[in-house]
């Protein structure tokens, strides 16, 4: 039985989706998925990256693509009053659901993920949604804690040591497959698809580096 980890951050609606579409990616493996709260914005700082919705017309194709995807898909999807938003209470409760492990099954994931993206447009972070959320989830550990906020923080850097860098992310033996998109590579990976035995799996991170752009230095046109 192949030992998957979903890195998530419900502050993506990517995560969100690819969260919805995974079993139907897994279908026919034999596999154990564990799901994994992560602070996206601390992995954009250690890798010196902004966000998406931080490029305004990102941002804007952003909104447009994910809401197309669910669309495309059959998933229900509103966006949060506010976005991007403070996701860390949200994690954070995540994390106390999972006890010590600090890993929530996947209805309390379900349930997180819900919350933000089928909220009717609620805001994410309001304090009597919040409360009606943790009374559901009914947390192992309290989401306030030091143990809690610690196994969090432990989680983003264990993710940025691993070369995690955007989410959502699944990985599995010691490949990870980032994206929504990257669900149909993990299906083709787990099937036994031959092309991963091949070179171009390693080769594509030996790929010399041509122009590296230096920090605040723009391009010329």
């Amino acid at each position: 039985m192949k030992q998957l980890r979903f890195w998530f951050d419900v502050i993506s609606p990517y995560a969100y989706l690819a969260f919805e579409r995974l079993p139907q990616a897994l279908e026919g493996f034999s596999v154990d998925v564990r799901y994994q709260p992560v602070l996206f914005a601390g992995l954009l700082s250690h890798w010196g990256q902004k966000g998406p919705a931080e490029i305004g017309p990102k941002r804007d194709w952003t909104y447009r693509q994910v809401s197309w995807l669910a669309h495309r898909h059959g998933i229900p999807m509103q966006r949060p009053a506010q976005h991007p938003f403070n996701p860390l209470a949200l994690l954070r409760l995540g994390v106390a659901c999972g006890g010590p492990l600090g890993t929530p099954g996947r209805w309390a994931c379900e349930q997180l993920l819900r919350h933000v993206w089928q909220g009717g447009g609620a805001d994410a972070n309001d304090p009597a949604r919040l409360a009606e959320l943790a009374g559901r989830l009914r947390p192992a550990l309290d989401p306030h804690g030091d143990a809690v906020k610690a196994a969090l923080k432990a989680a983003t850097a264990e993710a940025a040591a691993l070369g995690i860098f955007g989410v959502p992310t699944v990985e599995v033996d010691g490949r990870l497959f980032w994206g929504l998109d990257g669900l149909e590579l993990l299906r083709g990976y787990l099937a036994g698809d031959p092309w991963f035995d091949g070179p171009d799996w390693d080769e594509a991170a030996r790929q010399p580096q041509g122009v590296q752009r230096p920090a605040g230095i723009t391009a010329k046109t």
